[in-house]
């Protein structure tokens, strides 16, 4: 009956969360677009730090708790679901080229984040020092991308123009609407009502979750890295299907890249400074995985300025290869 009953919460935290996290984009991106922020801004920082809204709420959440192997298995986990599988099933969906942009700075951005985290969780642990110089470094790349992206307004903006006779080029995040129409209390309070949501929903999905765990014999690394990871990277993948099916999938690479570069700097280093904490040995293999992916990804996007079909299914695999490597042993 417990168990039963741990499964019912799980859906209704991962629902939450879904809900949450949509509610949460759409209000700030409506928000963000009539003050008349670029789309590319919207895109790398206000819907892939909306889309990773469950990621810091669930790894806090777990932080608070006591369970470091759910709230850092959250991270990798997430990470690795954003690479493997919706950046893999974009490709396979509608193999797409990217912007310059995208490759050089923010590609290139992940990569990097990646990589000092693999560092930060070498020692099987997270400081608060280290926290704090993930923070930093997220901030850093933060101040680029606006430096950037100024530059590139004066310069003529950093989208093509339009080409339908001038009329605005359509918004990132679902149901953004026309700026015209917005109105900034309603869509602060959908936001608001969103944020509720997610962090409502991490909870309820951190104590089935960890229920599970305790119920089945998993160790609480697995679930956080698998089950967790999957529920918090909903929102992710309903942001890339929706910008897949309205043909704008360089957005939904974007939302994935921007995503990461969150989860890896933002959520980590939130936690760190929060609750250090340490982790289950499993991290070595989860970090390790995901470097080779996100090395893979980049290699893939800079190389070719593409991602192609059977280039999608190779990440899908490699993402799905880790969820069997981790449950067998």
């Amino acid at each position: 009956m417990v168990l039963v009953v741990d499964v019912v919460l799980l859906v209704v935290g991962v629902l939450a969360l879904w809900i949450g996290a949509r509610l949460l984009v759409t209000g700030a991106s409506r928000l963000a677009g009539a003050a008349g922020v670029s789309a590319l801004v919207i895109g790398l920082t206000v819907v892939a730090f909306g889309t990773s809204a469950p990621e810091f709420a669930v790894s806090l959440e777990a932080a608070f708790a006591g369970q470091g192997d759910v709230s850092i298995g959250n991270v990798v986990g997430s990470n690795l679901f954003n690479l493997g599988v919706i950046l893999g099933l974009v490709g396979i969906l509608s193999p797409f080229r990217v912007t310059e942009t995208l490759v050089r700075r923010d590609a290139l951005a992940m990569a990097a984040a990646t990589a000092v985290a693999a560092l930060v969780l070498l020692n099987g642990a997270v400081s608060r020092l280290e926290g704090v110089v993930l923070l930093a470094l997220l901030g850093g790349y933060l101040g680029v991308l606006g430096v950037a992206i100024r530059a590139g307004t004066r310069a003529g903006g950093s989208r093509p123009e339009p080409t339908d006779g001038g009329a605005t080029p359509p918004p990132l995040a679902p149901d953004e609407g026309d700026p015209r129409d917005i109105r900034p209390v309603l869509e602060a309070g959908r936001a608001l009502a969103g944020l509720f949501l997610v962090i409502g929903g991490g909870r309820v999905l951190i104590e089935s979750a960890v229920g599970l765990a305790l119920a089945v014999g998993i160790s609480e690394w697995v679930v956080g890295a698998t089950i967790v990871a999957t529920g918090t990277s909903l929102p992710e993948l309903v942001t890339s299907v929706v910008a897949v099916r309205r043909g704008d999938v360089g957005i939904a690479a974007g939302n994935v890249v921007g995503s990461n570069v969150f989860n890896a700097l933002g959520v980590l280093g939130l936690v760190a400074v929060v609750q250090p904490t340490a982790v289950d040995p499993a991290v070595f293999l989860g970090i390790a995985w995901l470097c080779v992916l996100t090395a893979f990804a980049t290699v893939v996007l800079a190389t070719g300025r593409q991602l192609t079909r059977l280039e999608g299914v190779a990440l899908v695999a490699l993402g799905g290869g880790y969820w069997v490597a981790s449950v067998a042993l």
